[in-house]
């Protein structure tokens, strides 16, 4: 115990580091991956075979995103910057992304079912709350009204949370995408059909684009937190 008190916010920011670089990586590997999903030319099979590949490889990332917020607010706390979370308070934040941490584990599970489907969508719901808090929270730093604890050399962290809004936003229009490609390909497997195809295509089209902007915006929120500029 005395080595984790100790070492707690080195300890916090390794795992920091590894759920970004999961994050990151993971993305990427959905995005190529994609390409062989959505591809009509190949048997629906082996389409599948990739669709469980993608869903593999994005539960990574899927995690180590909802694993930064409370990485970041706990080391926010050691930092002074969140007040809110001293004593106990700490301990419901944790309690909180444990149970969202839970829900995303059995979406995955579940995703061939209707019951992994719902778990999904619910999941979903939880992120508009929380993203607008985030960003709410965010703003009210930057006027300094709190309840984030600003100053002249501590705006990058407002900054980073806002950044980490804005890519659950992104996140939540592809979850949309890749959710889709459960319920799409449950009708290509009665047969072929044209306007799945068509459907499949453009949405992955759009969200190649979002992809490229996600990157951009992990990219951000990583100098941010590495490089504390403002």
């Amino acid at each position: 115990m005395e080595f984790l008190e100790v070492n707690e916010l080195a300890i916090l920011r390794w795992v920091h580091i590894l759920a970004m670089v999961y994050w990151l990586g993971g993305e990427w590997g959905v995005f190529q991956t994609s390409y062989h999903v959505t591809n009509p030319a190949l048997s629906l099979d082996e389409r599948k075979r990739h669709m469980e590949t993608a869903y593999r490889i994005d539960i990574l990332a899927r995690t180590g995103i909802v694993l930064l917020l409370p990485l970041g607010l706990h080391m926010g706390k050691i930092y002074g910057f969140v007040p809110l979370l001293d004593g106990a308070g700490v301990w419901w934040m944790w309690l909180f992304f444990a149970v969202w941490l839970a829900m995303t584990w059995t979406a995955f599970i579940k995703r061939e079912t209707d019951i992994g489907i719902a778990v999904t969508k619910a999941e979903e719901w939880l992120r508009y709350p929380l993203i607008a808090a985030l960003l709410v929270t965010s703003f009210m730093a930057f006027a300094g009204a709190g309840p984030i604890e600003t100053g002249p050399r501590n705006l990058w962290y407002p900054a980073k949370m806002a950044l980490y809004a804005f890519a659950l936003c992104i996140g939540l229009f592809l979850r949309f995408v890749m959710r889709g490609w459960t319920t799409r390909f449950r009708v290509l497997a009665a047969g072929p059909d044209i306007f799945q195809e068509a459907a499949l295509a453009r949405e992955i089209g759009l969200a190649r684009v979002a992809a490229y902007v996600y990157w951009i915006t992990i990219a951000s929120v990583c100098f941010l937190g590495a490089v504390k500029p403002f």
